[in-house]
């Protein structure tokens, strides 16, 4: 199993500390003798546990990916909660067909570009870390806009959303950047949602509730 790259730092740093934490539980106990023996077992268990849960939640799958100039891909790994016309007041400035994306904590934290095409503008936005189900964390949380302008000339826009759990957006969607559907578009950090704002004549192929995975389910096409 690889490693995403968003993940190289945290879990380094993560190692190093439960290395140290257990060898002080196990210096108290097996030298000084002021904790009894399970109290270093159930450290060295509980932290291998959320260690290798760690590396799980940083995993990086290796995914055949077709590319379709028409189609929208899931940009990540989830499930679908909203399917709306909104409007959508950052870039657009006008009504949109919104289709989001929750993200679990069991879900690969990848985000992929939806389509194929060219960043035309980025900003990140700070913001709550309200539950990124609710409604308002679209607008009130911290996130990032990522508008990209497809090989047909229709506009779309990416939007990354840190919910109550996830504190670090990582994206690699510089402004002039080509937006490819076999491409990493960013990652979250433990957990969040991913909304796309598309033209309001997209043809939806995904329904509420349903599971979707990144890069493979096809959330629309383009009329």
């Amino acid at each position: 199993m690889r490693i995403h790259k968003a993940g190289y730092a945290l879990l380094i740093k993560l190692l190093v500390f439960i290395i140290l934490l257990n060898g002080i539980v196990h210096l108290f106990v097996n030298v000084i003798g002021d904790a009894p023996p399970l109290v270093w077992c159930i450290v060295l268990v509980l932290s291998a546990i959320f260690y290798l849960f760690c590396v799980n939640f940083f995993r990086f799958p290796h995914r055949e990916i077709t590319v379709d100039d028409n189609v929208i891909l899931a940009p990540a790994d989830g499930k679908i909660v909203v399917i709306e016309e909104t409007e959508e007041s950052e870039y657009f400035q006008g009504k949109r067909l919104q289709v989001s994306v929750f993200m679990g904590l069991f879900n690969v934290h990848i985000n992929w570009f939806p389509i194929n095409g060219e960043v035309l503008y980025f900003k990140h936005h700070t913001g709550k870390f309200s539950a990124a189900y609710l409604p308002k964390s679209s607008t009130d949380n911290e996130r990032t806009s990522i508008a990209i302008k497809s090989e047909q000339g229709v506009t779309i826009l990416m939007r990354q959303i840190a919910g109550a759990v996830a504190k670090r957006i990582v994206s690699y969607a510089p402004v002039g950047e080509k937006a490819r559907q076999n491409k990493h578009a960013g990652f979250i950090k433990f957990g969040s949602r991913v909304d796309l704002f598309l033209p309001l004549d997209t043809r939806i192929c995904v329904e509420l509730g349903q599971k979707t995975k990144g890069s493979q389910t096809v959330i629309g096409t383009f009329q």
